[in-house]
C-alpha cells in the first residue's frame, strides 16, 4: 500500500475528539483518519448506489426500509440506536 502524506485543516474540536478516539482504538491519529477517509467514501458510494437504484425502480417503501434497518442490526453494521 502506498501512502501519501498531506496536510489537512481541521476545527479544534473535530482534532480533539478524532485524537481521543485514535488512541482508545490504540491507532495513530494518522491512521484513525485513514479509517474514517475509507468508511466515509464507502458511505458515500453506497448511497450514491442507492440514488441511483431509486432512480431506476423508485423509491424504496418504509417497509424495505425498515427490513434493512432490522438486517443491519442484526448484523452489527450499525447502533440499533442510530
Amino acid at each position: 500500500m502506498t501512502v501519501t502524506k498531506i496536510s489537512v485543516s481541521l476545527e479544534e474540536e473535530t482534532l480533539a475528539a478524532a485524537r481521543i478516539a485514535a488512541e482508545e482504538a490504540g491507532l495513530s491519529l494518522s491512521a484513525w483518519l485513514s479509517q474514517a477517509a475509507q468508511q466515509a467514501a464507502k458511505l458515500a458510494a453506497g448511497l450514491a448506489a442507492v440514488r441511483e437504484y431509486e432512480a431506476e425502480a423508485g423509491a424504496f417503501t418504509q417497509e424495505e426500509i425498515d427490513r434493512a434497518d432490522e438486517i443491519l442490526n442484526e448484523l452489527g453494521v450499525r447502533p440499533a440506536a442510530w
